[in-house]
């Protein structure tokens, strides 16, 4: 007699209302983050400035206390185990957040950023990048309360996504590939250089002033556009801890409001992590083959889940340590990188005073 698979029960999949239909936890998380935002950008960011390292460990010190005060919480209120998936998601999307380091310092590179603008354009991009992270958790738990199959994809993606990361090269970035940039160009103007920290600017065409973006705008659109396709590979990760929305948007809130900060602190060294990478493929495709195993009704505990997360990510900074990578020197960048073909109307131009 053929023995079937045990159908894995749609309890297992339905988010947990406890935290999501109390209304206040949202409202008041967001005015919380709200606040920071405004503290940090209108009072210690006002003015365009360097962040020197000890002021880039101050900020991951306190974002890091933040989402351990808030943690504490949740174990005392919510019980252990929505606790302990806070603890699990949020590691997860911290370690993954250092691709992104990664690929901001690519992008601030090869566009030559003043490192005293590099703050506000962190900023806005992370601004732009819980909106957006709202966005797709709000969605993926739909999805995944309404059909219960959808855990199985995301489960098949992040183990297709893991294996790619593992047999990838260093990236490189290519902004002139990016479709955003080339609908930018479509539309609007580009100055050819730098306007201080303004997005925008004004410039003169042919006799006619016209509104341009500037490159510092260009450098956001690409922070925000890298930072989507990573959400992409992030947020089913954590849907595999957890499938509270409210824990997912809190894990993923806190760590991106700690990701500024850590590009400014870990930018210099970021190489010397080079195992990194691997283990985070790795994470990747055991959380894809957790989700895929509940087919069987076989349920990986979180403390487990937790202790398997831990030990690959600890154990990639250890074997970082004691096998450092001799640094990979990038070929300097000798043209400027809007320096193409713009079409007729966007030619060289001066610009006028900004506005």
């Amino acid at each position: 007699m053929a023995i079937r698979a045990a159908r894995p029960r749609i309890a297992d999949f339905r988010p947990r209302i406890a935290l999501m239909d109390q209304i206040w936890l949202w409202i008041g998380f967001n005015i919380f983050v709200l606040g920071m935002l405004a503290v940090d950008l209108g009072i210690f960011n006002r003015h365009a400035h360097v962040v020197t390292l000890p002021e880039a460990a101050r900020w991951t010190l306190i974002v890091v206390a933040l989402a351990a005060v808030f943690n504490g919480w949740i174990f005392v209120a919510q019980g252990s185990q929505p606790g302990l998936e806070f603890t699990t998601g949020y590691l997860i999307e911290l370690a993954l957040s250092v691709d992104n380091i990664f690929v901001f310092i690519l992008i601030f590179s090869y566009f030559r950023v003043p490192a005293q603008y590099q703050h506000r354009v962190l900023f806005w991009g992370i601004f732009g990048a819980l909106i957006m992270r709202g966005f797709m958790i709000a969605a993926g738990a739909y999805l995944i309360g309404r059909f219960e199959w959808i855990i199985y994809v995301f489960g098949a993606f992040l183990i297709v996504t893991g294996i790619r990361m593992a047999m990838q090269d260093e990236m490189d970035i290519e902004p002139e590939a990016n479709p955003v940039l080339k609908l930018i160009r479509r539309l609007m103007p580009i100055s050819p250089s730098y306007e201080g920290q303004r997005f925008f600017t004004r410039v003169l065409i042919r006799g006619v002033t016209r509104r341009a973006a500037t490159p510092l705008f260009i450098v956001l659109v690409l922070v925000e556009t890298t930072d989507l396709i990573f959400a992409v590979d992030s947020i089913p990760a954590i849907f595999a801890i957890t499938t509270d929305p409210f824990l997912v948007y809190t894990s993923n809130v806190f760590a991106i409001m700690g990701l500024r900060s850590m590009y400014f602190l870990l930018a210099g060294i970021i190489d010397k992590v080079h195992v990194l990478k691997l283990g985070l493929s790795v994470v990747l495709v055991l959380v894809g083959a957790k989700m895929l195993v509940t087919y069987f009704d076989i349920h990986v505990p979180v403390t487990i889940s937790l202790a398997v997360v831990g030990t690959v990510l600890g154990g990639s900074v250890v074997l970082s340590l004691l096998f450092p990578k001799e640094a990979i020197e990038h070929s300097p960048v000798t043209d400027g990188p809007l320096d193409e073909v713009r079409p007729p109307d966007q030619a060289e131009f001066p610009s006028e005073t900004p506005r």
